[in-house]
């Protein structure tokens, strides 16, 4: 877990191993890269995309919500 001016943040690559959902941060960049993950219900190809708390993480027919407190 990161942190900048507006709060602490994971970023999305490393919430997906979190997960489990990609060993490496190569896997999961291309988890990324092909589509299937959305963050708040919108497609996104940003491996670094900054995660905030109660943020929703769409993959593989799963929804997982950001909390940033289990992280830590």
């Amino acid at each position: 877990m990161k942190t900048d001016e507006q709060g602490p943040y994971i970023e999305l690559a490393d919430f997906l191993k979190f997960l489990g959902l990609a060993a490496t941060g190569g896997q999961a960049k291309l988890l990324i890269r092909s589509g299937d993950v959305k963050v708040n219900n919108e497609a996104e190809k940003r491996v670094r995309r900054k995660l905030r708390n109660n943020y929703v993480v769409s993959c593989k027919n799963n929804e997982y919500k950001v909390d940033l407190s289990k992280l830590s």
